[in-house]
């Protein structure tokens, strides 16, 4: 760098240099100054581009430094919780925030059930009720955010409920809260695979329409979506963050087209505003009006369902006790944006209703494209956006699912949990807890082959798990009197009970929204609830022949260093 500030300065010609001879220029050429133009060009942009390499160098070695210092913190933090540090901590902010979104996946979430919200009452629930629900989950996840800050754990919510229960009952609620959790994400994780399967045969659909896949076929191409996303999840570990990435921009690209195609398009015809934002017909559910508007929310509600299994990426994230609950908090808003720009231009050019329920798949949005697009391309195309969301979403809730089961079988809960407890040698990825998560998702979709009705109930099963296990550690702190967050690094503060009671009671009704038939008169019965407590049972049953045996809860560091204590006392 000096040398070329240097070359700039005029230097005087040296004596013995004069006696050299030059050759002469021909008359009439202008003498070139490239030493004095092209280096005072050349030398500011050398310097502000070393200036910049400086600063980014030293930026990049500031946030190093700040990862090591978060990750030193974190594992300290997680020691003083029971637990060892095992996995890599390698997901900031950005990664588990769009980790959050891949598995919310909104316009997938809102797509593979959008028959129900057609079938509840049309765009009047579609956006409204979708607003609504947008709203009450949102206080669910500033309660999960809250606890979440004190107790960053990948074991999640069943050992809040160990940590915030009493002693007495403790042991039992965080069984209950375990299982409720495991069978939760793994349903949850079957849902997604088995959905975008579904949309796959949607799309054959589009250049097929008389073609009707059996269930074996259907099962076979849900055999294929966890194919892909077991490899990526085993094989492709350290690229998770940045797959969670290109989902993001593959949400947020996939959104403008869908806008512009729509909106341009329109080949089935505009809506008006009065349409497209006030149209409630629910003569299709055969409900009243009241209650088949709550019916249709079961889309929504679908969506927002597993907001809280990013919790069991607590030990892969840099500074969990406040990343988690940011991204946890900040996934709602985003969310409800995304879905409102999804929503409303498929209200504004929405094909007759009745045409669409007619797709003998049960799954109109194949055709329901096809008609807005006015070609089966263009449908095709809008297609292929949902289903590489249904490829992230699958990929990401596979791998939670992963780790949860992974840290439940870490607190001797699973049969044979010395070796579903393993850390597998390639890139710290619970290889065993994995498998058995995905061999176990195998085995529940062979129920599709005898009876699909009682299949397609495993979607409410999730969010009816899921939603029970996010409760029960609310409702312990609200019985408490919320005192064990006074000191938690996310505090609601004086609103805290109203938005703990508002969160378990959309639960509560979420659960029992869920084991309603959609349709009256009932056609089939809504499996949810039977599978439900069937799950229930049998984790009772286990827990009478095993758990009350060799289940002794998550680790607790105040009943160690009181042992300990004890033990040092002389007799």
């Amino acid at each position: 760098m000096m040398y070329h500030l240097l070359m700039c300065v005029p230097r005087r010609r040296h004596p013995r240099k004069a006696s050299i001879q030059t050759v002469p220029r021909p008359k009439g050429q202008v003498p070139r100054r490239k030493s004095a133009c092209i280096q005072c060009i050349y030398i500011p942009l050398a310097f502000l581009l070393q200036l910049q390499f400086f600063h980014y160098s030293t930026a990049m070695s500031f946030t190093e430094k700040v990862d090591v210092d978060a990750d030193a913190d974190a594992r300290a933090g997680l020691e003083k919780l029971g637990y060892k540090q095992e996995m890599t901590r390698s997901r900031g902010l950005a990664h588990i925030l769009f980790m959050s979104l891949s598995i919310m996946a909104v316009p997938f979430g809102l797509t593979t059930p959008i028959a129900t919200a057609l079938i509840g009452g049309g765009p009047v629930v579609m956006i409204w009720g979708w607003i609504l629900v947008s709203v009450l989950t949102q206080t669910l996840a500033l309660s999960l955010a809250e606890i979440c800050s004190k107790y960053p754990t990948s074991a999640g919510a069943y050992y809040w409920c160990y940590r915030l229960a009493s002693p007495r009952t403790r042991l039992l609620a965080s069984w209950i809260n375990g299982w409720l959790t495991v069978v939760g994400v793994w349903i949850s994780a079957l849902s997604v695979t088995f959905g975008t399967a579904e949309l796959v045969v949607a799309g054959a659909g589009i250049f097929f329409p008389e073609w009707n896949a059996t269930v074996s076929q259907t099962y076979m191409i849900f055999l294929g979506v966890t194919a892909v996303a077991s490899v990526f999840c085993i094989f492709f570990n350290r690229s998770l963050p940045t797959v969670d990435i290109i989902c993001a921009w593959w949400t947020g690209l996939g959104l403008i087209v869908i806008l512009v195609c729509l909106f341009s398009k329109a080949a089935a015809g505009r809506r008006s505003v009065s349409f497209a934002l006030g149209n409630f017909d629910p003569s299709f559910s055969g409900w009243t009006p009241g209650w088949s508007f709550f019916i249709g929310l079961l889309p929504a509600a679908y969506t927002y369902s597993a907001i809280g299994m990013i919790t069991s990426m607590a030990e892969e994230v840099h500074n969990p006790s406040d990343i988690l609950p940011k991204a946890i908090i900040s996934s709602i808003p985003i969310g409800a944006l995304t879905g409102a720009v999804f929503i409303l231009p498929i209200l504004f050019t929405l094909p007759d209703v009745a045409t669409l329920l007619q797709v003998s798949s049960g799954q109109p949005i194949g055709l329901m494209f096809s008609l807005i697009m006015g070609s089966r391309a263009g449908g095709l195309g809008l297609w292929f956006i949902i289903f590489g969301l249904g490829i992230f979403c699958s990929i990401s809730t596979s791998c939670a699912a992963s780790r949860a089961t992974w840290a439940f079988a870490r607190d001797k809960a699973i049969p044979f949990h010395q070796s579903f407890s393993k850390i597998g040698p390639l890139d710290d990825v619970p290889v065993n807890a994995f498998l058995l998560s995905t061999v176990i998702q195998v085995l529940l979709g062979l129920i599709y082959l005898g009876s699909p009705a009682a299949f397609n109930a495993f979607a409410g099963v999730a969010v009816m798990c899921l939603g029970a296990s996010y409760a029960m550690p609310i409702v312990i702190l609200l019985l408490n009197g919320r005192k064990d967050m006074q000191d938690a690094p996310f505090n609601l503060g004086r609103f805290g009970t109203v938005i703990n009671a508002v969160a378990v009671l959309w639960i509560m009704f979420a659960i029992v929204l869920f084991s309603m038939p959609a349709v009256i008169p009932v056609k089939s019965m809504n499996y949810a609830s039977v599978v439900f407590v069937g799950f229930g049972l049998i984790s009772a049953a286990w827990y009478m022949i095993n758990g009350q045996y060799y289940y002794e809860g998550p680790p607790n560091p105040e009943d160690i260093s009181s042992s300990g204590s004890s033990d040092s006392v002389p007799c």
